[in-house]
Order: structure tokens, then sequence, then C-alpha cells
């Protein structure tokens, strides 16, 4: 602290931020104020001293320094680089505020890890293994080689160590394949890190869910990806696959059904057990399957004949046969054998109430009933204009293991070191398209 200028009992003051490269913050060393004072005797003089801080201390309680008026002769400086911060209680005045400087980053030359800017060796590594710990083990455990070696402290309820992060899997569409009333193609992204998890297995649960079935009794069908899917122990209606990403390292999974049943609600979850066998939290996918595949045209010859056996006497024989006819066609076939009798025959009475009139209440009733079947979905679908059908062929990479797992070893097998060998097959997928008007 250097006297700049004195006048009577007060001096002009100013002291100068010591940087000494501690990350760009400035540390003040401890300042004092010396003054000598005289005893009234006159003879006796005694130096005193008082930190700076305590100094303006006093001078703010005696409200003698304040952020209006400095008191005469003293004179406050607390800048930065020339500018004056916003966090300064003694530069707020008229015409002295500024903005602190803002930082500007000048060059990168290349990227590093942090723990490589200490040049201590001891450090370094002590430093490597706190940032591997924190990001790989939630702190609560040290990096061996590509695993996370829990701390004693970090055991869930069931005695598993859970130090490394266990993510949960995404279920979701395929989004080359489009679901059809009866093919589903669904995929998730494999979440096994580059350190800490490894997972062995998938667990997918599928189930139709309707009013019938109690979901919480009923739990479907279970099926482990690497035991059953890539064995190929399971059926011929699910098949699995395999495929990567837009990065080399991500591997993506998927598994088709392809015996479901249309306009179906299904639920499908999937989560991922480790080595160890934990479970990772539940992904879950919940889709109503295509209407089911209507041929528009055998429909409508349908339609013609039950007017010609309904039209005029009905025999005996004409009644069990247009009553046979009906019930042999699938629920979504009947309501469009309906649409084209009422679009054609609507004058000469409706197709429910002539049904009624002709084959009776209780056969009426039991062809009626079937039209519950079709969803509220469907129905507005099948009351189209026209409906065409149509088959596509989409690929599909099938896959299977080339080891067999040992029976009661899967939670020490990790997934993704299992030899697998993928080939492409095609999948016929039909469809219907509904329009107002052909060619749609």
């Amino acid at each position: 602290m250097n006297p700049l200028l004195c006048k009577g009992m007060f001096c002009l003051l100013s002291w100068e931020a010591d940087s000494r490269g501690r990350h760009g913050e400035y540390t003040l060393q401890p300042l004092s104020l010396q003054a000598e004072e005289t005893t009234e005797l006159g003879s006796k003089k005694e130096l005193k001293s008082m930190p700076f801080i305590t100094y303006l201390s006093g001078l703010l309680t005696a409200q003698m320094l304040s952020d209006d008026q400095l008191i005469s002769g003293v004179e406050i400086r607390c800048e930065e680089k020339g500018r004056c911060p916003s966090t300064c209680h003694l530069c707020r005045r008229p015409g002295k505020e500024q903005l602190s400087p803002t930082p500007v980053l000048l060059e990168i030359n290349h990227v590093v890890p942090l723990y490589t800017l200490i040049q201590d060796n001891g450090t370094k590594e002590a430093f490597k293994s706190a940032l591997m710990s924190s990001y790989w083990c939630s702190g609560k455990g040290d990096v061996i080689d590509d695993w996370c070696r829990c701390d004693l402290s970090a055991f869930d309820a069931s005695g598993l160590p859970n130090c490394s992060p266990f993510p949960q899997p995404v279920l979701r569409l395929s989004p080359t394949v489009e679901p059809s009333s009866t093919v589903v193609s669904l995929e998730w992204v494999d979440v096994q890190p580059a350190i800490g998890t490894k997972v062995s297995d998938y667990i997918l649960q599928h189930k139709k869910v309707d009013e019938y079935t109690d979901t919480d009794l009923y739990t479907g069908e279970f099926l482990s990806f690497a035991d059953d899917l890539l064995s190929g122990l399971g059926t011929s209606c699910v098949a699995a696959g395999r495929s990567h990403g837009e990065v080399p390292e991500v591997s993506i999974y998927s598994v088709i059904f392809k015996c479901l049943e249309p306009d179906g609600l299904y639920k499908f979850t999937l989560y991922a057990v480790d080595t160890r066998g934990r479970h990772s939290e539940l992904s879950t996918v919940t889709l109503r399957t295509a209407c089911p595949l209507v041929d528009d045209n055998k429909a409508e010859e349908i339609a013609d004949k039950i007017y010609n056996l309904y039209n005029g006497y009905t025999s005996g024989k004409e009644q069990q046969m247009a009553y046979n006819t009906l019930m042999e066609v699938s629920a979504s076939m009947l309501f469009r054998v309906q649409h084209h009798y009422n679009s054609h025959y609507e004058k000469f009475g409706d197709f429910v109430w002539r049904s009624e009139d002709e084959l009776g209440p209780r056969k009426a009733h039991l062809i009626l009933r079937r039209l519950e079947r079709v969803s509220s979905h469907c129905s507005s679908l099948l009351r189209s204009a026209y409906i065409q059908s149509r088959v596509e062929t989409v690929p599909y990479l099938f896959c299977r293991s080339e080891e067999v797992r040992p029976a009661g070893m899967v939670w020490y097998s990790i997934l993704k070191d299992t030899k697998i060998t993928c080939e492409e097959k095609m999948v016929s997928m039909a469809r219907n398209t509904y329009g107002e008007s052909k060619g749609r």
C-alpha cells in the first residue's frame, strides 16, 4: 500500500490486487494502517496498527463512509482491469457503474483429460482415480479395468453391489418396419456402458390386453433374448435381430412378432439383466395392431348373396344358408358385408332389420353381436367407400447365437461378447388401404 497524498489526518490510499496465476482470481494481501499516537504529556509516542478492513468497517459504522458520499481524503478503488465490477459495494456511484469484463476463450490447442494437466504423478493418479470413480461408479467404488469394484457400503436391499449405474433400455417401434395387422417389430439400443455394468440378457414380456382379461392376473409370455430368441428355442412367430446404429460401437437389438391378432391391444415390456443379477427399470410400449385384412370384392359378393336369399319368400334351407354364410366370415368381414348391403339395398330394409325378420331374433342376435368385437377405430375405416389390399415385402435381419450358454450361468455371461451371426430375410406383410375413391 503506497501513500499517494496526505492532507491533515487523511491520506489518499490505493492498493493493487496481486494476481499470481490462481485461475484468474485476484488475491488481496492483508493490508494494515499504522499511525503514531501522542500521549497527553507529549513525551511518549506509540506506534499502533490495525487491519485496513477494520478501518473501513469503523468508518462505515460511524456512517462516515457511504455509497453517496465518501469522506474527504479517502479514495477507495476496487477495480477489475480498469472496470468497476457490479459486485463492488463502494463503486455504485452515478457514472461509475460498468459491467465486469466478459472472459474470452482465445484458442484451444487440443482436448486432454483434466487430470493430465497436473504435473505431480501421485496427485495425477489420485485425481484420475477419483474422476473415474465419480463418472463410472457413482463415487462409491474403484474402476478396475472395465468394471466397478464397489465399496462395502454400496449394496442394495437384495445384497447386490449397485455402485455402477444401470441405464434403462428404451423400447420403441422399429422405424423401418411399419406395424401391420399381425406383424410388429420392436427395437432398443444396447445400454451396456464402456465401464461398469455388464449386460447379460434382455427380458421381453408381451401380452394382449382387452376387457375380458385381468391384466394383473395374466402376466403374458416372457422371452429371454439370449436364451430363447438368439438360441432359436423360441417359436417361429418371434425372431431376434441385431444391427448397428450410426455409431459403429452402438448395437441395436430388435425383435419381430409375426403372429399377433389383428385389431388387438398389446403391451410390450423390456428390462435388462446384468452379470450380477440386477434388473434395470422397465420400458413399456403399448400399441394396437392394424385392422384385420378384408377382401372387399368378396364382401360385396356376400352382400349380394344375402340379399338374394332374403328377397321374396325365404325357405328354411335358404335361411340356414344365410345364417351359415354370415357366421363363417370374420367380424370385420361381417361389418363390411353389412356396409355393402346397406349401401345397395337399404331401401328394402337395412341389414339388421332384415336379418331379424328373416332369421328370427335368436339367430340374428348370434350374428349381430359379433360386430361388437370390431373396435371403433376399425369400424370407422371399414365404412370407407373403397378398400384395397396390398402385400409388402420388407427386409429383416435374422440373428442366431453361435454358442450355447450353459444352464445356470446366465448372470455371468456378457451378451455383447456372444458370437452372433445374422442373415437378411424377407418378411411379407399384407395391408389394407382405405379411401373414398379407387386408386387411393
